[in-house]
């Protein structure tokens, strides 16, 4: 029901709210590439080419891999025989890079380590790891040659190969090498087998980017044991969370929702109902749910509103772009008080408010398109 001052009450069913308002922390993804059939590219990835040449094939097929650790003991199998990340085409073509491109993901700051080997090819024998890829013509590589016995970085842009830096290094083909290389901010570091045997690198071309696996021409290479330690990206709205909760550390909860389509979606002056999704909160777990009438409405006419449940109330305001319009609805959780009435809580509240919304003038200030 809407009252003189443009706001709607409703109550909710109870529900267990588990704050979960804890500092941005690392991340581990395992390529585990036993759990899928033999003979097709693993899923979650994009098999493409860069530069020119046939397509690329890439399947998961079984090796002899030693492992990682040594044995503990002499009776202990030195290898076994497991599944692999295979490149098997064999496309003569001199400027032909297979590319296996992960694309479930967006990184940033990271470090991705596969262990790889070599084994066969007339033109090249490398193994490379492309990274903060943009597409197949931008992106880093940094690769392990057998032929010409090199540790190489570069970076292509716009499908040119920048400078070559690295130095050259016996790599044996036939065998299981380690290489990883590691981004945190504009710093790039690469080592193979342990060893940084490029110096650090800044570069600034580009900040984030997919992962993926790398080759060159008829090289025939197989990784293994590959993983990826990184920070997981956050819309800038979880920023903001994370900020208003440290400063009101007594708010039991905090969400923000945008309309669930893009920018245009977001004005919207008829009275159907405008899809939301949750894109920041301080329960982690909850991030890309669906928003329900409340948020619908905050965002689409304006409007403030108040509901409570056993143990706590909820109160949901619009954040504003510079205009004055309605690009997104913050949702604040507060430990109900007896006797509190609605007005008390939208007091209590809007300090939590206020410190979102001097922060958000336009949409991309809560989240990226």
């Amino acid at each position: 029901m809407l009252d003189s001052s443009g706001m709607r009450s409703f109550q909710t069913s109870a529900v267990l709210f588990l704050l979960l308002a804890l500092p941005l922390q690392a991340a581990e993804l395992v390529f585990d590439f036993g759990q899928y059939p033999e003979g097709k590219a693993p899923p979650g990835f994009r098999s493409t080419v860069s530069g020119a040449g046939k397509a690329a094939d890439w399947r998961i097929q079984t090796d002899e891999v030693a492992p990682v650790l040594a044995p503990l003991t002499p009776q202990a199998p030195s290898v076994s025989r497991r599944a692999v990340l295979a490149q098997v085409s064999e496309d003569l073509t001199d400027e032909h890079f297979p590319l296996l491109i992960y694309e479930k993901e967006t990184f940033r700051d990271f470090e991705f380590k596969t262990r790889f080997k070599t084994v066969r090819g007339a033109v090249e024998q490398m193994a490379g790891l492309a990274f903060r890829i943009q597409n197949e013509t931008n992106y880093y590589v940094v690769r392990a040659s057998a032929l010409g016995n090199t540790f190489r970085f570069y970076k292509v842009v716009n499908g040119q190969r920048g400078e070559v830096i690295g130095p050259e290094i016996k790599i044996p083909t036939g065998t299981w090498n380690e290489m990883s290389v590691r981004c945190k901010g504009n710093e790039i570091r690469c080592s193979l087998n342990g060893s940084e045997v490029i110096p650090p690198l800044q570069d600034n071309t580009f900040a984030s980017g997919k992962l993926g696996f790398w080759t060159k021409s008829d090289s025939v290479t197989y990784f293994a044991d590959a993983k990826v330690v990184y920070t997981p990206r956050e819309v800038p709205a979880q920023g903001l969370v994370r900020s208003a909760i440290e400063q009101y550390s007594r708010l039991l909860g905090l969400q923000v929702y945008v309309a669930a389509g893009t920018a245009t979606n977001v004005l919207n002056s008829t009275n159907q109902f405008l899809p939301t999704r949750l894109i920041a909160s301080s329960k982690l777990d909850e991030i890309g749910k669906p928003g329900g009438t409340p948020e619908s409405e905050v965002i689409q006419h304006g409007l403030k509103f108040y509901g409570k449940e056993k143990d706590r109330v909820l109160v949901t305001f619009p954040l504003r772009d510079k205009n004055g319009d309605p690009i997104g609805a913050v949702k604040v959780i507060l430990k109900r008080m007896i006797g509190q009435t609605e007005q008390v809580a939208m007091v209590r509240a809007m300090p939590v408010v206020q410190h979102l919304q001097a922060r958000v003038t336009t949409r991309e200030d809560l989240i990226e398109e």
